[in-house]
């Protein structure tokens, strides 16, 4: 499936260093919980998330320790079991008591896993967007190696390559402003220690235990991506046998500024039928967005 970018991409206003609240809300419906990339916030993808909204669900976007303001774990949290942890307490404070849809971008995706498969009853479906967690890495092509052989230039370089084309400026401008940069300012230690939890993960066992429980698991993925190598998404395929993918044009951030392809995409992904709608009345209706709750 290719589905061309149908909404130009905007630069969010007031860049400044702030301390953020750890929960927004947008919509009704259903509850998806929303589990960002790392170095950003979920801010970052606001107008994605707004037009999701009008689909019908109810998005809760948790700000993810270590970012934005929310506190790092302790030193024995620190890792995805901790953050899986961290999440059903965020549910159980906020009173959500229903199974959700989890989400996870990126970094988020290795938390939607782990929680996936730690908080058991309480996750309905899984989306991975460009996920880390499959845990192989093939540096020529042809051999595959585990993906914490990989080095961290290599992935420097990666990161750099989506981010310089002409056309990826304002978007990278937008992240850095509005995510990385005061992340990295307000807590550096918890942006390093995040960076090689994520460029460390492994979940492959993890996703075969989700395989025979038989949860509802759909691959969204920008087939462009040079940041998660090919490896290591054919390895999470494999690992939860064949699953739904779902393949768009972009790389790794595609979701962050091409909004009306992630709307249309989570629409086939969550099984809504009303993406159609969205597009017709996007230019005449007032999108919802993400506002403070709890």
């Amino acid at each position: 499936m290719s589905v061309i970018q149908e909404i130009e991409p905007e630069i969010f206003e007031n860049a400044h260093i702030e301390e953020v609240p750890a929960l927004s809300v947008a919509g009704q419906g259903q509850p998806v919980v929303f589990l960002h990339g790392w170095g950003v916030t979920p801010r970052v993808y606001n107008r994605s998330l707004s037009l999701l909204a009008r689909q019908g669900h109810r998005i809760i976007t948790p700000t993810l320790p270590g970012f934005g303001g929310t506190p790092d774990h302790p030193p024995e949290a620190r890792s995805l079991a901790g953050y899986a942890a961290w999440l059903g307490r965020y549910l159980d404070e906020e009173g959500i008591d229903e199974p959700v849809t989890l989400v996870g971008h990126s970094f988020g995706g290795g938390i939607a896993i782990q929680a996936a498969h730690d908080l058991g009853d309480r996750v309905a479906r899984l989306v991975l967007v460009n996920s880390v967690g499959g845990g192989q890495w093939s540096p020529d092509g042809w051999g595959v190696h585990p993906i914490d052989d990989r080095p961290l230039w290599d992935w420097g370089a990666s990161a750099l390559g989506e981010a310089l084309p002409l056309r990826m400026i304002a978007h990278t401008t937008a992240s850095l402003v509005n995510g990385f940069i005061p992340n990295v300012l307000r807590d550096p230690g918890a942006t390093w220690r995040t960076a090689h939890l994520a460029r460390r993960a492994d979940l492959r066992r993890e996703l075969r235990e989700l395989s025979d429980r038989g949860l509802p698991v759909t691959l969204l993925w920008g087939r462009g991506d040079r940041v998660i190598p090919a490896a290591s998404f054919h390895s999470i395929r494999r690992a939860l046998r064949n699953p739904r993918v779902l393949m768009v044009k972009g790389g790794h951030g595609w979701l962050i500024h091409d909004s009306a392809t992630f709307a249309d995409s989570m629409s086939k992904a969550l099984g809504t039928d009303s993406a159609v709608a969205t597009r017709k009345h996007w230019s005449t209706a007032t999108t919802p967005t993400l506002s403070t709750a709890g």
